[in-house]
């Protein structure tokens, strides 16, 4: 007599970016549901990139209704610039500040993971460094004219156009795009969601 195939529990990710939808796929997860939180990301007076991520990814976490047995997932992307966050450019010129700022130079990208099922949470935060090379002012402009900056980390997003300004990263390419694989499938696995079939 064959054993009944437990179900699944239902995730829900916490987020609404296409993007992290897209690397949840990779792993052959399809969200249950997708409820992005609605919360104050203006950081602290004096607090630090990395700790503001993880802060925020928690924050998130908590306003995001679930039931007692659902795996709630959410993330922060926060892109630094020595001790300074650049958040998401309110406009093109402060797009094409922070690019300024950022060409020729080496930055940190930091994502924060947290995953809760009932009162069990789970975080973890991964940093990787990427170098953007020094721009031209006809790239600079032409990269701030395809709109791509729009709602990204720092003002650009290494998965789009400005792909081509960075010649060098250390860490997890799928950390820096919004959701690092490797320590997202331990922490979902860690709350048992089966991330792999049984031959």
């Amino acid at each position: 007599m064959t054993q009944p195939v437990p179900s699944r529990p239902r995730l829900i990710l916490g987020s609404g970016s296409p993007r992290r939808k897209e690397l949840l796929a990779v792993l052959g997860v399809v969200p249950d549901a997708i409820l992005p939180p609605d919360i104050d990301e203006t950081p602290a007076r004096a607090e630090l990139p990395g700790p503001y991520c993880a802060r925020i990814a928690r924050e998130k976490l908590a306003a995001i209704p679930a039931g007692p047995d659902d795996i709630v997932l959410s993330a922060d992307t926060t892109v630094a610039l020595g001790r300074r966050i650049l958040g998401k450019p309110a406009d093109e010129a402060e797009a094409r500040s922070f690019l300024d700022m950022l060409a020729g130079r080496r930055h940190r990208v930091f994502t924060a993971l947290a995953v809760r099922r009932g009162d069990r949470i789970l975080e973890k935060l991964v940093e990787s460094q990427v170098k953007m090379k020094r721009l031209s002012p006809i790239e600079r402009d032409g990269y701030i004219a395809t709109g791509d900056w729009r709602g990204k980390a720092g003002g650009y997003s290494i998965q789009g156009p400005a792909g081509a300004f960075i010649p060098w990263i250390s860490g997890s390419h799928s950390a820096i795009v919004g959701l690092p694989l490797m320590e997202t499938a331990q922490l979902l696995q860690a709350l048992g969601l089966n991330l792999w079939r049984q031959p």
